[in-house]
């Protein structure tokens, strides 16, 4: 962030002072990118995929259509992961799929996600995940990387995927917080940044990649990294 939107936001700040952070799990905390390229990418490259070929900007078109209706978010995994080698032309063995759709927990955090979470906390915010995921896989990737929340909610806990408002309807009913008090952080604009927009919730942009925001869509924020929320009022 550069000087003049620094004091922008310190600005913007001092009228709202947020007492919930929620936050997209798999590609704002969790390098999901990294995780498709390395599990489902290494695998179809085993099948014949060129090394220069990846697999993610496809995937995330796959996957989304997949979620217009509930199912599991292994299923999810495993039918994407098929739908992406059928487009691509490559072999894909169903227990090929499955073992993508396992290898999620072991998928790493970005450099800043853990010790950002942990100071956020220190600062006396309540750190809520709602996410597209079923809980088991939710529950292990938090052990395994150690993200200090304090609490979640999944797509299996409401039958449905973002961007349909089932999460952050219960999100709630369960934290009894405003919508004025809540500053939801995330990476994806299609599942988080719009319909939290349509819902009046302040939203923080995680623009890890300098994409260019698409038209017609303005978060409240836009930082290039976690961190930043660090300069949010405790």
């Amino acid at each position: 962030m550069d000087a003049v939107g620094l004091e922008a936001f310190r600005r913007s700040c001092l009228k709202v002072k947020f007492t919930h952070l929620t936050f997209d799990c798999y590609g704002t905390l969790i390098d999901w990118r990294k995780g498709i390229e390395t599990h489902l990418g290494e695998l179809l490259r085993r099948n014949e995929l060129p090394p220069s070929v990846s697999v993610h900007s496809l995937y995330v078109k796959l996957e989304a259509e997949e979620e217009g209706q509930y199912k599991s978010y292994r299923e999810i995994l495993r039918d994407t992961a098929i739908k992406v080698a059928e487009h691509l032309k490559l072999p894909i063995a169903e227990k090929e799929a499955k073992a993508f759709a396992a290898s999620v927990p072991s998928w790493p955090p970005f450099s800043d996600t853990v010790e950002s979470l942990k100071e956020l906390g220190n600062k006396g915010y309540k750190r809520v995940i709602p996410s597209n995921i079923d809980r088991d896989i939710l529950k292990e990737t938090i052990l395994q990387n150690g993200l200090d929340v304090d609490g979640y909610i999944t797509a299996e806990d409401v039958g449905s995927y973002k961007p349909s408002l089932g999460h952050w309807n219960r999100f709630f009913e369960l934290y009894r917080t405003s919508r004025e008090t809540t500053l939801h952080v995330a990476q994806s604009i299609f599942h988080d940044i719009i319909p939290c927009s349509k819902l009046d919730i302040s939203t923080a942009w995680i623009n890890r990649y300098n994409e260019p925001t698409p038209p017609g869509i303005n978060p409240t924020y836009v930082f290039d990294d976690l961190r930043s929320l660090l300069k949010l009022p405790a």
